[in-house]
């Protein structure tokens, strides 16, 4: 099986470090080194780093780049300014979601896409399909390293690394510069954490030397390498969605509550469908559910009310660190999706009590 899996660069550091090599998304990824619970809190109250090189990158450029993706992405990429970043997501013909991703303008001209690592392949076939606009398209994801420093204490970290104001910048904005002494770095203030923090896009050939610049200097903070399992509860407790899981193919990314970042404001691919799914009113709703039974709802948990009819699945569902009792998002009808409605998790065939509960889960942090 890790035969059929890609490496990331920096696979034989993770070993060295201890970090549990998993498969996912087509790569071998570190899932944990410690425990998940220590790593999830040392996020949420200091600083840790996530090796995320197997995200996607992807170059779009030319005269009608701007014009192309607000042909192929639901949000409007047009209010954009350089150094700007946007969430948004590729809807596909069918009323689903081929993918979401993140859009960084350079300039009118040029743009960068980042996409899910299990949805490389695919997504580099669907913009190239529907490229009908003269484009210039490239795929770097195996060029870039990708590491998010995320927690409250990312900031006096990297600051110390380099002269960009880190503090001045807003929260999805990007500047490119020098890091640790490397030139041509992106630094981003976005992430998937909810605990504040940068991005850091380097070039192959200067990763290791970044990976341990970013250590050295955040030991004073006690900085830690973070696996995948944190990521997904720190997300999770953010209420952010994970393709695969509340994004798919085939469910309506309106319903997934992604309206915020649906703009009929243009035509895109499929709005005719999705403007007249919203103007008719949704039928379901992603909401999010806090455990009041004792129990840890996993992924297709059946979601219940109080008779035990089925309601919707579990999308995604933990033990929260931060709040210590389980928490899930899933779909349910929208009767049912209204803060402070009593639904019931089944677990090995018990219904177990949940409330709908505003998202996120955790307040605080970005």
């Amino acid at each position: 099986m890790e035969a059929e899996n890609k490496r990331i660069p920096l696979n034989d550091l993770h070993e060295k470090l201890g970090g549990k090599m998993v498969p996912f998304g087509g790569f071998m990824m570190p899932v944990r080194y410690s425990s998940d619970i220590e790593e999830h809190n040392c996020v949420r109250n200091g600083v840790g780093v996530f090796d995320v090189s197997h995200m996607g990158e992807f170059v779009v450029k030319g005269e009608r780049a701007t014009e192309f993706l607000q042909h192929v992405v639901s949000n409007d990429v047009s209010v954009l300014f350089d150094g700007k970043v946007q969430y948004a997501y590729f809807p596909n013909n069918e009323g689903g979601v081929v993918d979401d991703l993140l859009v960084y303008r350079w300039n009118e001209n040029e743009y960068y896409l980042v996409v899910n690592a299990s949805n490389i392949e695919k997504d580099w076939n669907w913009i190239n399909q529907n490229n009908t606009f003269g484009v210039e398209l490239e795929n770097i994801s195996d060029k870039l390293c990708l590491f998010a420093v995320q927690g409250p204490k990312a900031l006096p970290t990297l600051q110390k690394l380099t002269d960009i104001d880190l503090a001045s910048m807003d929260y999805y904005t990007y500047k490119a510069g020098t890091l640790a002494g490397i030139d041509d770095v992106i630094i981003s203030a976005t992430g998937y954490t909810g605990a504040g923090g940068f991005e850091i896009y380097v070039w192959n050939n200067d990763a290791e030397k970044m990976w341990n610049a970013i250590f050295e200097v955040g030991a004073e903070f006690d900085i830690k390498p973070i696996g995948l399992g944190a990521r997904d509860t720190l997300r999770l407790e953010m209420g952010y969605c994970l393709y695969g899981h509340e994004l798919n193919d085939t469910d309506s990314p309106l319903e997934a509550g992604l309206g915020w970042v649906t703009k009929f404001t243009k035509n895109f691919i499929n709005s005719e469908n999705l403007k007249a799914q919203k103007e008719a009113g949704l039928k379901r709703k992603l909401v999010g559910i806090e455990m009041i039974d004792r129990a840890i709802p996993r992924s297709h948990y059946e979601i219940c009310d109080a008779e035990g009819n089925k309601l919707g699945e579990v999308t995604s569902g933990t033990q929260s660190p931060t709040l210590q009792k389980g928490i899930a998002m899933g779909h349910v009808p929208t009767a049912f999706a209204k803060v402070g409605t009593e639904v019931y998790i089944k677990v090995r065939e018990k219904l177990l009590k949940g409330v709908v509960t505003k998202l996120p889960f955790v307040k605080g942090g970005v």
